[in-house]
Order: structure tokens, then sequence, then C-alpha cells
């Protein structure tokens, strides 16, 4: 009897403990370098590039506000971290799975293509905060761009 207890703690805990795993993060790359933190670069870019401007940015900060959904896409703010003071739109295509229920203080890092916002398009209006990063998830067809992600909590999505 006592080997079949010690046999089901074995069991239950080898089992239980990819529930208390993390992600590992995913490589960024921007052309074909390693990119790390760049929350002040972003900054810079969002005031004193043109609309529509056109980066690789890894960024990292604080959930701030959830905007609505628009066509199967997760659209929130995130405050920079690092002693930058800034907000920046991440928004997230759902094709490429389901979030957890986005909250206000969540750690969020996203790799992705950076885009200045601060001007409506023709296709697109302007970002609430000025800039956007997205691309933050695979890229299935493997051209045209590199793959992002995003880090919810310590959690990878966008694989």
């Amino acid at each position: 009897m006592r080997r079949f207890r010690t046999l089901g703690f074995f069991f239950g805990l080898v089992f239980a403990l990819p529930a208390f795993a993390t992600d590992a993060t995913p490589p960024c790359l921007g052309g074909g370098k390693q990119l790390s933190v760049m929350n002040e670069t972003v900054h810079t870019w969002k005031s004193s590039t043109a609309n529509q401007y056109l980066a690789r940015a890894r960024v990292h900060g604080i959930l701030s506000k959830v905007y609505p959904e628009k066509n199967r896409h997760a659209h929130f703010e995130i405050e920079f971290d690092g002693g930058v003071t800034d907000t920046l739109e991440v928004v997230y295509s759902l094709d490429f799975g389901k979030l957890p229920e986005l909250a206000v203080g969540m750690e969020i890092e996203a790799c992705g293509d950076y885009i200045t916002s601060n001007a409506a398009t023709a296709q697109y209006p302007a970002s609430p905060d000025g800039a956007i990063i997205h691309w933050i998830h695979r890229n299935p067809k493997r051209k045209g761009h590199e793959s992002g992600y995003l880090m919810v909590d310590g959690r990878a999505y966008g694989k």
C-alpha cells in the first residue's frame, strides 16, 4: 500500500509541474538580430517619426487599459516600465490563439512590428496611444515578416 502512495505522489508531482512552469521567452528578431527591450527607442519613435513609420520592436510594460475587440483582434494599452513614461497600443490577432482574460496590471512583453499611428489612414483610424505594435505572433508563411510573440504574465501567446 505504501508503494502505491509513493507512486501516486510521484505521478501527481510529475503531472502537476507543468502547471507551475512558465514559457520561455521566444527570440525577438529584427533583421536577423536579437532585439532587447527597447521602450526608450519606441518612445522616441512616437514623437520623432512620420505617421505609418514601421520598424521591428520589443517592448515591456504593464497592461493599463483594455480596448474593445475589433475584427478578431484584441486591442489593449501598456504603460512602459523601466523609467519610460509613455503608452503603446498592442494589437493581437485572435486567429493565433485565445488570450487569457485581460486585466489592468498584467505584465506584458511584445515583439513585433511597431507603427507610428498618430493620424488616420484610408484603412485605419489613428491609435488612441499614437502608435501600435502588432504582428505579435508566428508567421505561418515564413516570408515577409519575422515572427513575433506576446507574453502575458510570463506565458507566451501567438505561437
